[in-house]
Parts: C-alpha cells; sequence; structure tokens
C-alpha cells in the first residue's frame, strides 16, 4: 500500500485529437488556463485539482486507434438545479450524449456524454430527500 499518497491534485487525459479536445473543453467548461503547448492544455478548476489534456507521444501512451469504449470517467459536481441548464447546453454544443438526465438511485441527478477522444463524461447533483439532510 502506498501510505505516502495524501490526495489525487492531478488528473491528466491522454488525448488524439488534441485542437479538438482543446475546444471542447475550452468551450464547455469554464476553468482557469495555467499552460498551453502544441502537445498540451493545463487547466485549473476549482478545488485542488490540476487538469490536463497531454498528446499521446510516449510508447507507452497507447498510441493509436482508440476503441468505442471510454478510456476514463470524469464527473463534475453541479447544484441540483443546475443540471438541466447543463444538458442544455451540451445539446446546444452538439455533444454527444450517452445519457440525457437522469435521477439515479444512488441520489444522483446525472448527465453522461462524450468528449471528441470518446472519453466519457458526467455531470451530477447530489439530491437528497429533504428528511435524508442532518
Amino acid at each position: 500500500m502506498l501510505k505516502a499518497v495524501k490526495d489525487l491534485t492531478y488528473t491528466i487525459l491522454l488525448v488524439d485529437d488534441m485542437d479538438a479536445m482543446k475546444e471542447f473543453y475550452r468551450n464547455l467548461f469554464p476553468f482557469q488556463i495555467r499552460g498551453e503547448g502544441e502537445d498540451g492544455l493545463s487547466f485549473k478548476p476549482p478545488g485542488s485539482t490540476l487538469f490536463s489534456l497531454r498528446r499521446r507521444t510516449r510508447d507507452y501512451d497507447g498510441k493509436g486507434p482508440r476503441h468505442d469504449a471510454p478510456g476514463v470517467q470524469l464527473a463534475f459536481r453541479v447544484e441540483p438545479d443546475e443540471v438541466e441548464e447543463c444538458y442544455q447546453i451540451l445539446l446546444k454544443h452538439g455533444v454527444k450524449i450517452a445519457e440525457p438526465v437522469t435521477d439515479q438511485p444512488r441520489r444522483h441527478r446525472t448527465i453522461y456524454f462524450y468528449d471528441p477522444d470518446h472519453n466519457l463524461l458526467e455531470i451530477y447533483a447530489e439530491i437528497w430527500a429533504q428528511t435524508d439532510r442532518s
């Protein structure tokens, strides 16, 4: 066990189509840009995690065409009354939807959708019954 690990602070998506991915994430998410180069783009979303896109360039990056199965799932939290608004924005941008707004049994309201490299993304809100809150 890696007991020295204290926190997840950096998420990197390995990218095949950098131009499409940069445009997708820039146009949909209001994250501050921390740095950009030909082979990558780094964002600083709210919270303690950095988020970056990096072109597949290394031998161990799994170069080559991706299959239809997602390589990763990222989840972005919003307030319950913002889920439908997010869904409409995704539709307006022509984003491929995997599952529209759905109230899940785990008490999340979710939207599942894909980025241009076919990574699965989720927008979710915690929806608790008034009696569940304490």
